[in-house]
């Protein structure tokens, strides 16, 4: 209690400096998710990308990122432990803060898509286990996160694998490609709106007071999707293409129909990223600051402090800024070629993807469910149209993500114990 009385302030502001590196690490990282497609099928360039997921992951976490948050993500850890040594609690959270936000700037650095999730349960499992106690961890749940590595990218692969194919059968082998995808667009819009809607309320607009019934959330998500097909129709109708009966020049239009679906879908998931992964970096430093301002009392949840969601917004697009083209370029361009249709596809699975998750409590990450995505649209081309170099890379680095956050947050836990003289 001696450490939280005499240095509170300092705490507070080292807390808010590691968050900061949290969700820069986040930008740089995760940011991938809604946007790798995007450009690596050319829908968007990489400054028109990360000028829009500027705005809307900043959106996204200052409007939708929670007034209250849990403090302790996804139960990992079981708070009961700390009661009698809640400065204990304080310095492991700067430390995971700091060892997740390393790990995803080094990730970064080197392109790797790594799940931000994962490396702050890791950072945060590894002070627990050593410094307070190992069934102060809930090892349970750690197995249903290892488990989902293989559960998120299956489930993400064969949907997109399943939307690709159709969009195959119905548009692209037919003789007429543009006439049938002026058709059957305006539904994969009208799908879309749908998804991506219920995506935005699950993850987004319950922190705002909008708390919307099951029935009424997919009744407002139905209603967007109409309205989305129907201007969806409107405006490839007034679209212009090159007459042709050329069988590249009709694919041509055909994704050109695409890439303006690809924008929208691209702006829904950076808003609906920036909402949910945000907490991420905030949840944690509102554990800290929560704790040094009671005195030691810990919440299950607590209020935000006003400063904190736009310090998590700020980091976010500053890391997205600097550092995010790296990913971006791989998510994009290194797994396998994508056009507008086939990023399409990827990334409405995964949305799909997450709708599923969110409604079944199924542990996952949003980068391994778009990495999933891109591996089931390779895979509709054949095995040989995958990078299978960048795909091992991209595995290897999951399972090291959650070692290396626990291994940096024990390091640097010790080492705040030792500054601060805590037993």
């Amino acid at each position: 209690m001696e450490l939280l009385q005499n240095y509170g302030m300092i705490l507070i502001i080292m807390a808010a400096v590691v968050g900061f590196i949290m969700a820069w690490g986040i930008g740089a990282n995760d940011v991938a998710n809604a946007m790798g497609t995007s450009v690596g099928s050319k829908a968007l360039t990489i400054k028109q990308a990360i000028f829009i997921a500027m705005i809307f992951e900043f959106a996204g976490a200052y409007l939708a990122g929670g007034e209250v948050t849990s403090t302790i993500r996804k139960g990992i850890i079981d708070p009961l432990y700390f009661t009698e040594r809640p400065d204990l609690l304080v310095l492991g959270m700067i430390a995971s803060l700091l060892a997740a936000g390393i790990w995803l700037g080094l990730a970064s650095w080197l392109g790797w898509p790594v799940s931000t999730t994962h490396s702050i349960i890791g950072a945060i499992i590894g002070f627990t286990a050593t410094g307070v106690s190992m069934d102060a961890v809930s090892w349970d749940k750690v197995g249903g996160i290892v488990g989902s590595w293989i559960v998120t990218p299956a489930i993400s692969g064969v949907i997109a694998y399943l939307i690709f194919m159709s969009a195959q059968k119905l548009i692209f082998s037919t003789p007429t490609p543009l006439a049938n995808a002026k058709r059957y667009v305006p539904f994969y819009m009208g799908l879309a709106g749908f998804v991506m809607s219920l995506v935005t309320i699950k993850k987004g607009l319950t922190h705002i007071g909008l708390t919307l019934s099951p029935v009424g959330g997919y009744l407002l998500a139905i209603g967007i999707a109409v309205l989305l097909g129907i201007m969806g129709k409107w405006l490839i109708g007034r679209m212009s293409y090159t007459q042709s009966h050329d069988a590249d020049l009709q694919t041509a239009n055909v994704e050109k129909v695409f890439a303006i679906l690809m924008v929208v879908t691209a702006c829904c998931m950076a808003f609906a990223h920036g909402s949910n992964d945000v907490a991420n970096a905030i949840g944690p430093l509102a554990a800290v600051v929560s704790v040094v301002s009671s005195g030691g009392q810990i919440n299950a949840s607590s209020t935000l402090a006003p400063w904190i969601l736009p310090l998590g917004g700020l980091g976010i697009v500053a890391g997205l800024a600097l550092f995010g083209h790296r990913v971006i370029k791989t998510i994009g361009q290194g797994i396998t070629h994508l056009t507008p249709s086939r990023g399409f596809a990827a990334e409405l699975a995964a949305a799909c993807t997450v709708v599923i998750a969110s409604g079944t409590g199924l542990p996952i990450s949003t980068t391994q469910t778009l990495v999933g995505a891109v591996l089931g649209v390779g895979m509709a081309r054949g095995v040989s149209a995958l990078n299978l170099g960048i795909v091992r890379n991209i595995v290897v680095s999951w399972v090291i993500t959650l070692p290396a956050g626990a291994i940096l947050s024990i390091i640097f836990f010790f080492m705040l114990k030792g500054v601060f003289g805590v037993a």
